[in-house]
């Protein structure tokens, strides 16, 4: 992999396409310059070192198709921009891909993989696939996984399919399952879960969520599908998209996630590695949503991988 890196970093000059107009300047930098903290973009347009065709904005103004954006240097360290994917890499995500149309590219994401660049992380998914796909002319994500999680993620190939697939999740219009395995079991059928959740940071710098009533509303439901000695194979539908959710909300109700090394029970996750886990059992099995273009309903959906495939089959024979 090779890599180009600025030793001096130099103010940016930028036209606005038609794709990207219609964006607010705040997402539109916090979408160019992955990992620099919003308080730094608030307080560079604050100032004035970002400006629009010579002129002062504010946060909340829309760019416009033909603007000129000045931009000045964001990062306090070398920016480094990389500029190829591995063969690895690029065939695992080629091999993803579940539909692609003009609006639309779906792929069932492998575990392990970060959605997009951070901390720590140098290329995410849709980093690398504007690199492999650099012939089309946008791609952006559409929702997140966590890293850890594999299954149905959405992208889309222009800002028209975007701004209509987000209004659906903000309408609560898309329909999001998951599978999982918990620990236990329970009788009833199902369970509905209405906690808000907080982001908190421990001392350590790790990020967790915490059921909080001062967090932000958030609502699960986990339905029963197989249940086994010590645990249950449990199907997820997700209301909300908060950070951790099923994960946090599964801890709640002491039914954590296998694997979960988080969230979870320590004990119960060393007994799963007995059957061959070794991931967070989460999966983003299907995604229903209303085609952007054609608006079709479409059920998108991802097989479970091989490898939880075979945790539940030795989970079966120990019945």
């Amino acid at each position: 992999m090779t890599s180009k890196q600025s030793t001096t970093p130099q103010v940016q000059f930028l036209d606005i396409s038609a794709a990207q107009a219609g964006q607010r300047i705040d997402n539109y930098l916090l979408t160019l310059e992955k990992g620099v903290p919003k308080s730094r973009i608030y307080r560079a347009i604050r100032k004035g070192e970002v400006r629009v065709n010579k002129g002062r904005i504010k946060q909340t103004y829309r760019i416009q198709e033909g603007d000129n954006i000045r931009i000045p240097p964001l990062r306090t360290a070398e920016k480094t921009e990389i500029t190829t994917v591995s063969h690895s890499m690029t065939q695992q995500l080629n091999d993803s891909i579940l539909l692609e149309d003009d609006d639309l590219l779906v792929l069932n994401k492998p575990p392990g993989l970060a959605v997009h660049a951070g901390t720590n992380v140098k290329q995410g998914v849709i980093e690398a696939l504007r690199i492999i796909r650099s012939e089309l002319p946008y791609l952006e994500l559409v929702h997140r996984l966590d890293r850890d999680t594999s299954g149905v993620l959405l992208l889309a190939k222009s800002r028209e399919a975007l701004l209509n697939l987000q209004q659906q999740m903000i309408n609560h219009d898309i329909n999001k399952r998951y599978l999982t395995l918990v620990k236990g079991s329970w009788s009833d059928g199902e369970k509905l879960v209405e906690q808000p959740l907080k982001k908190n940071t421990v001392s350590s710098g790790e990020r967790m969520v915490r059921v909080d009533a001062e967090g932000k509303y958030a609502k699960t439901t986990f339905i029963a599908r197989e249940t086994f000695a010590q645990a249950q194979l449990t199907e997820v539908i997700l209301y909300t998209g908060r950070t951790h959710q099923i994960r946090v909300h599964s801890d709640f109700i002491n039914h954590p996630l296998a694997g979960d090394d988080k969230y979870g029970q320590r004990n119960f996750n060393r007994d799963m590695k007995k059957f061959g886990l070794k991931r967070l059992f989460l999966h983003s099995w299907k995604l229903g949503i209303n085609h952007p273009t054609t608006q079709q309903d479409i059920e998108l959906i991802a097989p479970l991988p091989t490898s939880l495939e075979n945790v539940l089959t030795k989970l079966r024979g120990q019945n």
